[in-house]
């Protein structure tokens, strides 16, 4: 398979080359961001930078194994640069979490002033709040995501038929970057995608959690995954289970829930007031870092068209850099504000624009809105005429491609 680079990150990340900060690359498991970091250093190279001054080590590899701990970091790194400690180093870690209190060598290493770092690792061993503790406000984090439409064509450009088409395959199979080794079709990826979320359960959350009920932490998944584009709460989790005959508490329903976000197999969009500008505490929304994990799961449903439709665009919004809430009008909800920098806009997603009452309804709620910031509905419908009343109408696969919105 051709590599296909992802320049979108490696102009990110590039900004912040042999700039006084660690490099901190997050993400669900298998999103890409070891093939990130291996752009990086091909980007380092043809730069003109020596190769004698880049260090890849790669913990997942056996040959690697001796690195135990930060002591053998430290001297393993300093050994290799020993005839270059004059000139900037450049330094990747990929899996960092291997090693036994890794950021004390890293603290130690970047201190010196010759070192540029890198590091990646299992999405749950990086926890923001972690780093904070780890690396004291000397980091920047670039949290990667599973393949954009835009991108999925790119892996596709000697196969792809119409843009419908390649739609289709995008909402059933998602965005993971390593099926497209693979044929798509479902008894192809979808073990695939199966071994990669068993993967993510068993040591991103089970393992590192701690849990011991692994059979009522996959109910509680199974629930978010077959409820994404609906509010709901810990207690409707709670709820739901014990209607079910199954005993759980609702702060170890908010918990569990933690748990998926920590591991980036499931995103929280809180609601925001717009009347009352504030955020609320209750009833949020999740989404999840890959859809086809989702089908892998629960199996593809067309019925449940409108709410993977609000996943991909939930997810290519965190991927455009905007910070993403639900909107909350006294009487109507708002699939999206999203947020960055000064700028706003809101949208709202539909399947289809086929009846007057979800003409109503999808507008409407957009026109309660009084300020002048930016609404789109987006939608799968392809001939869509005027915009309404200032309100601009797109069709959901030209909002993917316009990275310019």
């Amino acid at each position: 398979m051709k590599l296909i680079k992802r320049q979108n990150y490696i102009d990110q990340i590039g900004c912040f080359i042999a700039k006084p900060v660690i490099k901190i690359i997050t993400g669900l498991r298998r999103s890409g961001k070891s093939t990130i970091m291996q752009q990086l250093i091909r980007h380092l190279l043809d730069s003109g930078v020596s190769k004698k001054n880049v260090l890849f080590i790669d913990m997942e590899l056996l040959s690697n194994d001796y690195i135990e701990n930060y002591k053998d970091l430290n001297s393993y790194v300093e050994k290799y640069f020993s005839k270059n400690s004059n000139k900037k180093l450049y330094l990747f870690i990929d899996e960092v979490q291997k090693i036994a209190e890794w950021e004390k060598a890293i603290n130690s290493l970047f201190k010196t002033g010759h070192y540029d770092i890198y590091l990646t690792g299992s999405n749950a061993y990086l926890l923001s709040s972690e780093l904070a503790t780890f690396l004291a406000g000397r980091y920047i984090e670039f949290p990667i995501y599973t393949l954009s439409f835009q991108e999925f064509l790119d892996f596709r450009a000697k196969k792809k038929t119409t843009l419908k088409k390649e739609f289709e395959l995008y909402r059933r199979y998602g965005g993971l970057p390593a099926i497209h080794q693979l044929e798509l079709e479902d008894e192809y990826i979808y073990p695939y995608v199966s071994s990669i979320y068993s993967t993510i359960l068993l040591k991103d959350i089970v393992a590192r959690n701690d849990i011991r009920s692994v059979t009522l932490l996959e109910n509680i998944i199974r629930f978010v995954f077959d409820n994404i584009g609906s509010t709901f709460s810990a207690k409707s989790i709670a709820d739901y289970l014990k209607s079910q005959n199954i005993k759980i508490g609702t702060d170890t329903a908010v918990n569990y829930l933690r748990h998926l976000t920590a591991s980036y197999l499931a995103y929280k969009a809180e609601r925001f007031d717009i009347k009352g500008k504030r955020l609320l505490e209750i009833n949020e929304k999740y989404f999840l870092g890959d859809i086809g994990i989702r089908h892998a799961l629960l199996g593809y449903r067309e019925s449940d068209i409108s709410g993977i439709l609000e996943n991909i665009v939930y997810l290519e919004l965190l991927r455009r850099g905007y910070k993403v809430n639900i909107g909350k009008l006294p009487n109507a909800e708002i699939d999206f504000i999203a947020t960055k920098q000064n700028s706003l806009i809101y949208i709202q997603v539909a399947y289809l624009l086929a009846s007057k009452d979800t003409i109503k309804r999808e507008f409407g709620s957009l026109l309660e809105i009084k300020d002048n910031y930016p609404k789109f509905v987006l939608s799968m419908d392809e001939d869509f005429g005027s915009d309404y009343k200032g309100i601009k109408r797109i069709n959901l696969i030209d909002f993917l491609l316009d990275t310019s919105l």
